[in-house]
């Protein structure tokens, strides 16, 4: 049997000390380990995007990755997400466009709307598609996520300038 072996890192900005076998997924670790159930496993080979999460600012497949592989990073799941409120345009997006339904999938799709939110410009409706071409959702359909993400990216482009026109007439 292989010795376990301790890593540190930050989960949603608690720092975090484990010993953990070599060959715990993160996603396991996430899920059993720290109970954030959010992030799911799905196909268990970095094909249905269930499993999602940030690590060091970008998104990756936790069921692809061994939780030692992420000693001294920084992790993000849902869970820190939604605390944190960043995708809460997001997640209305998504109830207003009924672009949920289960929810197995819906972690997966948020973190990968964030993460195409987060880079500079307005994603076109291609761009998303091609963003959610690594998440499988067999309940939606993907138009209404479409809808949602382009809803939310198109509103946070017309925020700057709304920001602009109220500081003018103050």
């Amino acid at each position: 049997m292989t010795e376990p072996v301790n890593i540190n890192l930050i989960v949603n900005g608690s720092k975090v000390s484990r010993s953990v076998a070599p060959r715990d997924t993160l996603a396991d670790f996430l899920r059993q380990t720290l109970e954030l159930t959010g992030t799911h496993t799905g196909c268990e080979m970095g094909v249905c995007g269930a499993c999602l999460v940030l690590l060091d600012g970008r998104v990756v497949h936790s069921c692809l990755t061994f939780a030692v592989q992420t000693d001294g990073s920084t992790i993000e799941t849902i869970e820190g997400l939604s605390e944190r409120a960043v995708i809460a345009d997001i997640q209305e997006a998504f109830h207003q466009r009924n672009a949920l339904q289960c929810g197995f999938c819906t972690p997966g799709v948020l973190m990968t709307a964030y993460g195409l939110l987060s880079q500079p410009g307005v994603p076109s409706r291609e761009d998303i598609r091609d963003a959610l071409s690594g998440n499988y959702c067999r309940c939606t359909g993907y138009e209404a996520i479409v809808d949602a993400i382009e809803r939310v990216a198109q509103s946070r482009a017309d925020a700057p300038a709304a920001r602009k026109i109220e500081e003018v007439s103050a």
